[in-house]
């Protein structure tokens, strides 16, 4: 690898490290100051609360008994392994890299609570009246922004093919 794919990819492990660094704080503040269940009212639509997720993305196999701890662990070590290769392969494709960069700050920040708490710290509640979408955190948001960086790439890689 040239000395231009290694500054290209440091700065992208940069931006996850960046993302897995205000994920796990704005966790431990959760922890360190609302107990389990409590909630802050900020909007007539937005609360602040703190949520234990054992599950994957909206609760999928929370209740499954353990295993499934170790189970998303192993898929979030693997793939970052596989975007740490990729944006070694692509180091010039800004687009593709941020894209993956969000996702691995996330991802691993999803991962640091399962090795530490077994759990996912989640703290984001929005809700219409007393409809509430599944809660979330700064590593969800960051995964969301990239699979939309993601979708966006390849848009943007298909109308250039096309010209």
């Amino acid at each position: 690898m040239g000395r231009a794919q290694t500054a290209g990819l440091g700065k992208w492990l940069g931006i996850a490290l960046l993302i897995l660094v205000l994920d796990q704080l704005s966790k431990v503040a959760i922890l360190l100051y609302y107990q389990l269940g409590e909630s802050t009212y900020l909007t007539e639509w937005l609360n602040l609360v703190r949520v234990h997720n054992s599950g994957a993305a909206f609760s999928f196999l929370a209740g499954a008994g353990g295993w499934q701890r170790w189970f998303f662990v192993g898929i979030g070590v693997v793939a970052t392994g596989f975007m740490i290769y990729l944006m070694r392969a692509h180091a010039g494709q800004t687009l593709f890299c941020a894209a993956l960069a969000c996702i691995m700050g996330g991802a691993v920040g999803n991962v640091v609570d399962r090795l530490v708490h077994g759990y996912v710290v989640d703290m984001v509640d929005f809700h219409i009246g007393s409809w509430h979408f599944p809660a979330f955190n700064l590593a969800d948001s960051a995964i969301t922004l990239g699979v939309i960086l993601l979708l966006l790439d390849e848009i943007l890689r298909v109308r250039r093919s096309r010209h």
